[in-house]
C-alpha cells in the first residue's frame, strides 16, 4: 500500500512535482498529514486521512474542523521524543503502508528538521519497505544492505538521461558499490563517510541502477540537468 506523508517543511508544488517526477503519486491509498503538513493537502488536491501531531502548529481549532469533516486525529503530547513527522510515518506503516512517499521534509525555518527527517529513512519500521523523501528538486533514498538474505542489496534509478544521481555514506563506510548506467562508474568500490566521491554522477540510461554489498546509502536523485 502506498502512503503519502506531508511534512510541514517547504509547502509542495503539484505541478512541479508532477513535472519532476511522473507518476509519483501513482496508486496513493492512504494520506497522513504531520500537524501543519495538513495545510498543504489543499494544494496537492488532496484530503488527509489522517493528521497526527501534538497541535503545536495547527492548534485546536484547525484541528476540531478537520475532525468534523471526518478526518481521523491522533493527538500527542507536546512532550514527546518524536517528532511530528516520525509519528505520521510510524502510523502509516501501522496502517499496512509498504510504500512511503514523504513531502515537506525540506526547507521551512528547521535546518535540525530537515536533516532530522533525512535521517528518518532509516527507521528500524521502514527496513524492508520502499520509502523516499521528494520535493521538485530531489527523489532521496536510502539503501541499506546486506539483505535479510544477507546477499547485496540492488536498488532501480528510473529517470531520464542526464539526471543526477549522488551517494552518500550514511555509516561509517558503504562496502562494495557497484554502478550501472552511469558515467562515473564503481565497480566493487567503498564510500567512505566524508569524501564526497559519490556526488554529482550522471545517469546514461533510464534504467540505471546500483548494488552495494554492506552498509546504508543515501541515493539522491535530482531531475535531468546535465547531458550525458
Amino acid at each position: 500500500m502506498h502512503a503519502l506523508i506531508i511534512a510541514d517543511g517547504d509547502p509542495p508544488d503539484r505541478a512541479a512535482l508532477d513535472a519532476a517526477w511522473p507518476g509519483w503519486d501513482d496508486d496513493l491509498a492512504l494520506v497522513v498529514a504531520a500537524d501543519g503538513g495538513a495545510r498543504a493537502c489543499p494544494a496537492l488536491g488532496l484530503v488527509p486521512d489522517l493528521v497526527v501531531g501534538d497541535g503545536d502548529s495547527l492548534g485546536a481549532a484547525e484541528l476540531e474542523a478537520l475532525e468534523a469533516v471526518g478526518v481521523a486525529v491522533e493527538r500527542a503530547d507536546v512532550d514527546k521524543d518524536e517528532t511530528d513527522t516520525e509519528l505520521a510515518i510510524l502510523a502509516a506503516v501501522r496502517r499496512g503502508a509498504t510504500r512511503l512517499t514523504v513531502v515537506g521534509a525540506f526547507g521551512g525555518l528547521r535546518l535540525d528538521h530537515e536533516l532530522a527527517n533525512l535521517a528518518l529513512l532509516a527507521l528500524p519500521a521502514l527496513e524492508g519497505l520502499e520509502a523516499c523523501l521528494l520535493d521538485a528538486r530531489a527523489r532521496v533514498r536510502l539503501v541499506r544492505a546486506p539483505g535479510v538474505d544477507g546477499a547485496p542489496v540492488e536498488l532501480a534509478l528510473p529517470g531520464p538521461v542526464g539526471g543526477l544521481v549522488s551517494l552518500v555514506a550514511s555509516s561509517e563506510v558503504v562496502e562494495g558499490v557497484t554502478t550501472h548506467g552511469l558515467r562515473y562508474p564503481l565497480a566493487d568500490d567503498p564510500l567512505p563517510a566524508g569524501p564526497a566521491r559519490g556526488l554529482s554522477n550522471v545517469r546514461l540510461a533510464d534504467d540505471a541502477r546500483i548494488v552495494i554489498r554492506r552498509g546504508r546509502l543515501l541515493v539522491i536523485e535530482a531531475p535531468a540537468t546535465l547531458a550525458p
